[in-house]
């Protein structure tokens, strides 16, 4: 999917200065240990399927490149599943790109809310400005239906629970991310910790696109939009095997946008990842397609506004 020339012309209108990517990942291969990409390749179990493309260097000339004819105003970066060996380093390398390269703007950084030194790290992350915030996937089950309680890690584990709430020590952010199946469970973890904000990545991951799956998705999703501190990333939809569907993709992105309302979304490109099903005029045309309207208002909001306001850019 193009992005059609008046849709295209509108954005740019709307935001002369460029867009604000708010999920994006950078590497250097040679600079830090990333286990996924250089040790442990494993294209059979990663829902995208094979990722070989990815097992190279991305910089921020790349993700400017890949956004054309887009220009990016600025950018947040997510952790990259770096040796959690390397937490700190992986963001200190990343400050040092902004210092070089002008992206990206912000940094959400890795601890796990379990390692015995988890307070440290949280306090040499916060040593940096830019990091607003931290990802720290909670176990999950791997397909609907399936059971992970009890299970150290994941949402209902009370040493979880506490380093989860430890954010709030630094005026931390979390990005939240696990499929459509654990919608209700974070809905309810989310209503436990009010003074943390909240950004639930790729929209929930509705990956069983069928009827009964859509409803399952959405059910979740009214159930976390009660918590007036989450909001939502418009990201990541390809589908398992890397498989792109445009028509639900729209749809995905028109009842998001009805339950969230248009100040609690924001575009981001999850680069270089997403190019494993599609490429950024694709994800930018879907997004548009399912947005209530191209006023420049709601524009400004999806494509920028809301990612500044979220990540204190």
């Amino acid at each position: 999917m193009m992005i059609p020339l008046d849709q295209l012309h509108a954005l740019q209108a709307a935001l002369p200065g460029g867009i604000v990517d708010a999920h994006h990942h950078l590497w250097d291969l040679s600079a830090g240990h990333y286990p996924w990409l250089q040790d442990d390749y494993d294209g059979d179990r990663f829902f995208l399927g094979p990722y070989r493309s990815l097992c190279r260097d991305y910089a921020a000339e790349n993700l400017r490149a890949d956004t054309v004819p887009l220009r990016i105003a600025a950018s947040v970066h997510i952790e990259a599943e770096r040796s959690r060996r390397e937490q700190v380093a992986e963001t200190r390398w990343v400050a040092y790109i902004h210092r070089r390269d002008g992206l990206p703007s912000a940094i959400v950084a890795h601890v796990s809310f379990l390692q015995p030194d988890r307070d440290a790290v949280l306090a040499a992350h916060a040593s940096e400005p830019l990091v607003r915030g931290i990802r720290s996937k909670p176990v999950t089950a791997d397909a609907p239906g399936g059971s992970v309680r009890g299970q150290p890690g994941t949402m209902q584990d009370d040493r979880w629970l506490d380093g989860l709430s430890k954010l709030q020590d630094h005026g931390f952010s979390w990005d939240l991310r696990g499929p459509f199946w654990h919608l209700a469970e974070a809905a309810d973890v989310a209503a436990a910790i009010p003074g943390i904000p909240i950004v639930l990545n790729h929209c929930g991951l509705p990956l069983d696109r069928s009827e009964d799956g859509l409803r399952a998705w959405r059910a979740g999703m009214e159930r976390a939009a009660r918590c007036p501190h989450m909001v939502v990333k418009l990201s990541e939809f390809g589908l398992r095997g890397g498989v792109w569907d445009g028509a639900t993709t729209i749809r995905v992105v028109r009842e998001a946008v009805a339950i969230f309302g248009i100040g609690r979304v924001m575009y981001a490109s999850n680069l270089p990842v997403s190019s494993l099903s599609a490429p950024v005029d694709a994800i930018i045309g879907a997004i548009l397609a399912g947005l209530p309207n191209h006023e420049p208002e709601t524009l400004q909001a999806v494509f920028a506004g809301n990612a500044r306001r979220f990540y204190r850019l």
